[in-house]
């Protein structure tokens, strides 16, 4: 498939492996230009197994008879080939090139020296390649991830104004997309817009598709008013019709989304094979959209009629639109219309969305209705749905919230006897619910439970299993579990520290709490109002006053608001310290926060007052505030 030319420029050499045959070394030299004929060689050469044999023609006659060699030691024939376009003169020569270098890109051994002749030829302005020639040579420029070359490559295409099959344009898109090579693709865009219309369409879809997986559904829309622009939006399959609605959907603009649904409702696109209208399975997915959308912008009553209008059309109901209709009728409050919907769901088999669920019970749960939530939990066992971890801990947070922490905790135990299986956050969840109702036998079972589980990094379930060991006394206990969290590489929170502070504070154990607030800062763990709270009452318990009014002005400065804790022992502490300017500036700070005083230390301010005669500020006082 070569012609054999002197020139240097043109002088390659591949190398080709037989399994069949020993290794030859073939040299054909010719002396006369102007007689050769290439075309049996090329033929012989590539497209027999064998090697070719003498031939008595004009053309051997003026040339010299193949050398044939024995070379043992060799590892595979070598065939030297020369090549130069000028050797390929008519139609038939052009067409054998391209044959040339698409036997070349069939074998990965020999495909770079495909893409050099083809690099070559293309110098020739009479050369013009066939599909499948590009169709090999974009699948090897895309393996190879030759992106420069595909840039020069695009500039071929428009010279040659001839493209490869509309699939390997579309493969070729959607590589370019993967490889976020954008400005490329805007460029193969426009060669094959100013090509071919069909293919333009298919292009366009599949750099739209692309530009959704990578979330950037601005730039389908750019694509889509670029469609628009050129007319291509009349020639839309449904497919693509989808991808722009999804993108509207993603960006927030529902009633683009639906104008785009009726656009494509109004033209009916007709099926290529059939000639008739489009599968009705092709509808689903733009259905759905359209449903959603409907429902974001609260229409869901039309949605459901376009939902009937499509199951009258024979299109195939599909679970997704279920899910939709009845998510968009309970966020609406028709909480009715989507109970009903979810019972025809279920009798067509068509709940399968472990969403839809939890956005039921979340709903149920702001109305109020707390049984209808565990009515939720049944039908999830009648559809074998698992209770999810979310759903679980939904229903009992929910029941504290609204019946308390026993209805929780009865819940709880109840959804545990039916075969619910809680996970880290309704453990942590029922754990703070038992701690706080005093049931601290109980949690400890729980925080056992989740460690049996492999659940042992769970911050929350420390700090309520630390604070409960804090309020029984159980120093000891609590500061072996803060060790073990730490050895576990779990960093302790704020929570956790302000239990310890308040844990040692009440002891009245100041090292401990001097040592664990440096830790604190140590750790760049910012303290809160009940971390100085703590601190302080710790302090004012030992009566070292000095150092509460210190760590006082420590918050104020940090911009800390003071709350009626933290108030009541800082009335205490300036009263027995006589500070009465600092008492009076602390009290109507009180005031403009609206604090109010209990009556221990509402007394204690007033005598404070009476003993340093400051009758005018007693009265105030008296007048002020109110408990």
């Amino acid at each position: 498939m070569a012609a054999i030319y002197n020139s240097m420029d043109w002088s390659r050499a591949a190398g080709i492996t037989s399994n069949n045959r020993k290794p030859h070394q073939f040299t054909h030299h010719c002396t006369n230009n102007k007689t050769k004929n290439t075309s049996p060689f090329i033929s012989l050469l590539f497209f027999n197994s064998n090697p070719p044999p003498a031939r008595a023609d004009s053309s051997a006659a003026s040339c010299s008879s193949p050398l044939v060699e024995d070379a043992a030691a060799a590892a595979a024939a070598v065939i030297e080939l020369s090549l130069n376009p000028q050797d390929f003169n008519s139609p038939r020569d052009h067409k054998q090139l391209n044959a040339l270098i698409c036997t070349l890109f069939k074998d990965p051994q020999t495909e770079n020296l495909a893409h050099d002749y083809y690099q070559k030829a293309k110098s020739d302005p009479d050369f013009r390649p066939e599909r499948y020639t590009l169709k090999l040579l974009i699948r090897y420029l895309t393996r190879s991830n030759n992106w420069t070359s595909l840039f020069s490559f695009c500039q071929d295409l428009a010279q040659f104004r001839v493209l490869p099959d509309r699939p390997t344009c579309c493969r070729l898109i959607t590589t370019c997309m993967k490889a976020r090579k954008l400005k490329l693709v805007d460029k193969f865009l426009d060669v094959f817009l100013s090509n071919d219309v069909i293919t333009a369409v298919l292009a366009f879809d599949s750099a739209m598709k692309g530009y959704n997986q990578l979330h950037m559904y601005s730039s389908t829309i750019v694509l889509y008013h670029r469609m628009k622009s050129h007319g291509l939006d009349l020639d839309l399959e449904p497919p693509c019709y989808h991808t722009v609605m999804e993108a509207y959907l993603k960006m927030g603009q529902h009633q683009n989304a639906i104008d785009i649904f009726r656009d494509f409702e109004n033209r009916k696109l007709p099926d290529k094979k059939t000639g008739q209208a489009n599968s009705p399975f092709n509808y689903s997915k733009i259905y759905w959209i359209l449903c959603e959308s409907l429902g974001k912008t609260g229409r869901a009553l039309e949605a459901l009629d376009y939902f009937r209008e499509m199951t009258k059309k024979g299109i195939p109901e599909d679970h997704s639109l279920y899910s939709s209709l009845i998510s968009s009728f309970a966020s609406s409050g028709n909480l009715e219309k989507a109970e009903e919907l979810f019972r025809e769901a279920e009798r067509k088999k068509m709940l399968r969305d472990p969403a839809l669920f939890l956005k039921l019970v979340l709903r149920y749960i702001e109305e109020g209705l707390m049984e209808k939530t565990l009515d939720v939990v049944a039908s999830m066992k009648r559809v074998n749905i698992r209770v999810s971890d979310c759903i679980f801990c939904a229903i009992v947070n929910g029941y504290s919230k609204k019946r308390g922490a026993k209805s929780a905790v009865q819940v709880y135990e109840d959804l545990i006897s039916q075969g619910c299986e809680p996970g880290q956050v309704t453990y942590a969840s029922a754990l703070s619910i038992y701690c706080r109702l005093g049931l601290y036998s109980k949690g400890e079972t729980v925080f056992s439970e989740m460690e049996k589980k492999g659940y042992r990094n769970c911050v929350v379930a420390y700090s309520s299993m630390i604070a409960a060991y804090a309020k029984t006394g159980r120093t000891k206990e609590a500061n072996m579990l803060v060790a073990k969290m730490k050895q576990r590489g779990c960093e302790p929170n704020v929570w956790i520290y302000n239990s310890i502070l308040d844990m040692n504070g009440r002891e009245s154990n100041m090292r401990l709490v001097e040592k664990t607030w440096k830790e604190m800062k140590r750790r760049r763990i910012v303290p809160d109002r009940v971390s100085y709270t703590s601190v302080i009452s710790g302090y004012n318990r030992v009566k070292e006053f000095d150092k509460c009014i210190e760590y006082y002005e420590e918050f104020k400065m940090t911009g800390g608001k003071i709350d009626k804790a933290m108030a009541g022992v800082m009335v205490a502490v300036y009263s027995k310290t006589n500070r009465v300017a600092e008492l009076v500036e602390l009290l109507q700070d009180m005031k403009m926060e609206g604090a109010v005083l209990d009556a221990r230390f509402y007394s204690s301010a007033m005598s404070a007052l009476r003993d340093a005669g400051l009758q005018v500020q007693t009265r105030w006082l008296q007048e002020m505030f109110k408990y």
